[in-house]
C-alpha cells in the first residue's frame, strides 16, 4: 500500500525508501527490467513523465511464500511522445497485476502486469507502433 501511495503522489524519495538497495522491477508490457535503485529512480521518473497522474487502487492481495500479490485498477494518462505516438489525452482505466518479494524489510523484486494493447487503445494510439518503440523491433503492420 505504501508503494501504490508513493508513486500515486509520484514521489521519488518515498517509493525509493521502500525498496532493496538490490531492487529489480519488472515490467513486461513496456519491456523493462530495471536493476538498483538508480535505475529504478530513473525508469520511474521517466514511467511518471508519461504518465504523471498515474494511481493504483488496489482491490485485494494474498501473500505467497512470503511474497505478495495484489490486484486492482491502474488510472493513467499518457502523455508526451515518449512512444512514437501522440496520445488522445484521455485517461485509461486498466486491471493490473503486481507480484512482489522482498529482503531486509524492504521491496527486492516487483513485477508490474497490465495489457498494453489496452492501455493503447484507451489511449487511441496504435499497439503495433507502441511496441516498435517499446521493443526496438520491427512489428508488422
Amino acid at each position: 500500500m505504501a508503494l501504490a501511495e508513493a508513486k500515486g503522489r509520484r514521489d521519488l524519495p518515498a517509493a525509493l525508501a521502500l525498496m532493496h538497495p538490490e531492487m529489480v522491477l519488472e515490467t513486461p508490457a513496456f519491456a523493462t527490467v530495471a536493476r538498483g535503485l538508480a535505475e529504478n529512480e530513473r525508469v520511474l521518473s521517466g514511467f511518471f513523465e508519461s504518465f504523471p497522474d498515474y494511481r493504483v487502487d488496489l482491490a485485494g492481495h494474498a501473500e505467497h511464500g512470503g511474497g505478495l500479490v495484489c490486484w486492482g485498477t491502474a488510472r493513467m494518462t499518457m502523455t508526451g511522445e515518449r512512444f512514437g505516438v501522440r496520445p488522445n489525452g484521455r485517461r485509461a482505466e486498466l486491471p493490473v497485476f503486481l507480484e512482489f518479494a522482498f529482503r531486509d524489510g524492504l521491496i527486492v523484486h516487483e513485477r508490474f502486469f497490465f495489457d498494453l494493447s489496452e492501455l493503447c487503445a484507451q489511449s487511441g494510439v496504435s499497439t503495433d507502433a507502441v511496441r516498435r518503440v517499446v521493443f526496438r523491433e520491427r512489428v508488422p503492420a
